[in-house]
């Protein structure tokens, strides 16, 4: 029931983007005969092939220079559809050839076939390191054949019968075949949108939705049914609305994330930084200044934790709050003197207790900027607070924190541990990983300490075992809010 729950977003952003085609098609499906002439199929047809042409070309030529093997199986996708909406142009019934079945068959396998090889996009073995210029190969050989197999069906075309007809079982199928890998991509980018929240992963969304709809257009109208023609007008669309933004993408340095659908928690934590306010943007280049330190640490602990809140399935907007959260957590440091922050020995008690005002005063600077949701908000306030209520700045009880809150405790403390700091030497994954399943129930949640470690594991398949701490636990970094760890961390 959570998993659906958190599925829900998704489904709300495809069932909107489908309104708009759907009722095309039944506006138009409703007994409208429409019949403006074949030249106007032919140009219409050979629009959304040029485009989609371009859209190959472009992307197969950029990915080719970036060695990126699935850019150019993407910019395949687009020539096989190029390909195949050429010869369905070609093949108009009283234009350059009689009536045929070319035609039909063309325009039926289309969007089923280039769907199929744009849905493979995200093959692990695409992923790995790229041979894009074998694809390239591959690329021009589908292209080849498929031209040469459509050039002699055009020469056969009396004898190619009409198939599928419209409406029949068979062209049922093929849609069912088609639609399958074209809802797996729509889905893809309406996860990266709610991730992103970028208007061009939108756009990819809403086109693949086109071609869902111009394929049951296709295949269940004829060339005489206003809705065969609305299903065209779909497709020229929907192939726009995907090629022109992964074209985009790919000329950025970017691969097409809703394609592919592998928005990782760096890229996520990315984005966020990108699009903050110049007010806050100089203000975490000020901590940067104040504390070299936290600069890296605050991207690579909003890194981990979106890690951890994908293992614990976060919804994407709170995945997005949590980014933020992670990059700002640290901001009321500005507050802190530098003589405190960049002590290399034990902090005075007087010293601990202005490092443990940086919470507050990082919501404090957050309110007065506005613009951040309460979730953010209570992500900076509360980074430090424990399970059982005796973290800092309020000593919030386990069952008024946040899961989100949790996660970013969790994240915190592991990077503190496991980077060089002024006062003491990097500890190791397992020796961190270790204290925080220590202090299980008391101060962490074990479900996050769970997910952290499947994390860690994921990027340090080996981890060496940690030697045992004989005696006194030291110190590890400052801020822990724990009585176990002694003098606490930043």
């Amino acid at each position: 029931m959570g998993q659906f729950r958190h599925r829900l977003p998704v489904v709300a952003v495809l069932s909107r983007l489908a309104v708009g085609p759907v009722l095309l098609l039944v506006g138009t499906g409703v007994h409208h005969m429409f019949m403006p002439g074949p030249v106007v199929h032919m140009i219409v047809v050979g629009a959304a092939g040029v485009l989609a042409g371009a859209a190959s070309v472009a992307m197969s030529i950029i990915a080719t220079r970036r060695n990126d093997g699935r850019a150019v199986w993407i910019g395949m996708a687009f020539s096989v559809v190029a390909t195949m909406l050429i010869i369905h142009g070609l093949a108009t019934p009283g234009v350059i050839f009689p009536a045929n079945g070319v035609v039909q068959v063309a325009g039926a396998l289309n969007l089923p076939i280039g769907g199929t090889i744009l849905a493979a996009a995200a093959l692990p073995l695409l992923r790995r390191p790229r041979r894009a210029r074998l694809l390239l190969g591959v690329q021009f050989g589908v292209v080849g054949v498929l031209a040469a197999v459509g050039a002699a069906a055009l020469v056969l075309s009396s004898s190619v019968p009409v198939v599928p007809t419209p409406s029949s079982v068979l062209a049922n199928l093929i849609f069912v075949a088609g639609a399958v890998p074209l809802a797996v991509l729509a889905w893809r980018a309406a996860r990266t949108y709610l991730l992103t929240q970028r208007v061009m992963d939108l756009l990819v969304a809403q086109g693949v939705v086109c071609l869902i709809c111009a394929q049951y257009g296709l295949l269940n109208f004829g060339m005489m049914d206003c809705a065969w023609w609305a299903a065209h007008l779909l497709e020229l669309v929907g192939i726009g609305m995907v090629g022109i933004p992964a074209a985009l993408d790919l000329r950025h340095a970017t691969g097409s994330r809703p394609l592919v659908g592998d928005l990782r928690a760096r890229h996520l934590v990315e984005h966020e930084e990108m699009f903050l306010g110049g007010r806050v943007r100089a203000l975490l280049v000020r901590l940067g200044d104040k504390d070299p330190s936290t600069e890296g640490h605050t991207r690579r602990v909003a890194t981990l934790a979106v890690a951890i809140g994908e293992r614990l399935g976060l919804p994407e907007g709170r995945l997005r709050q949590l980014a933020l959260g992670g990059l700002l957590h640290d901001v009321g440091k500005l507050s802190v003197p530098n003589s405190i922050l960049n002590k290399p020995g034990k902090l005075t008690d007087a010293e601990f207790a202005e490092i443990r005002r940086h919470p507050g005063a990082g919501r404090e600077l957050l309110t007065e900027l506005g613009g951040f949701s309460p979730l953010v908000l209570d992500l900076v306030e509360s980074h430090h607070e424990r399970l059982d209520g005796r973290g800092y700045p309020n000593g919030v009880p386990a069952g008024e924190l946040d899961l989100a809150v949790r996660i970013l405790t969790v994240a915190d403390v592991y990077d503190a541990l496991t980077a060089d700091r002024v006062y003491r030497a990097a500890w190791p994954a397992e020796r961190a990983l270790a204290l925080l399943e220590d202090e299980r129930d008391t101060a962490f949640d074990p479900e996050c300490v769970a997910a952290l470690r499947t994390v860690v594991a994921v990027d340090q398949p080996n981890p060496q075992p940690a030697a045992p701490v004989l005696g006194h636990r030291p110190a590890p970094a400052r801020g822990l809010a724990s009585p176990a760890f002694g003098e606490a961390a930043a």
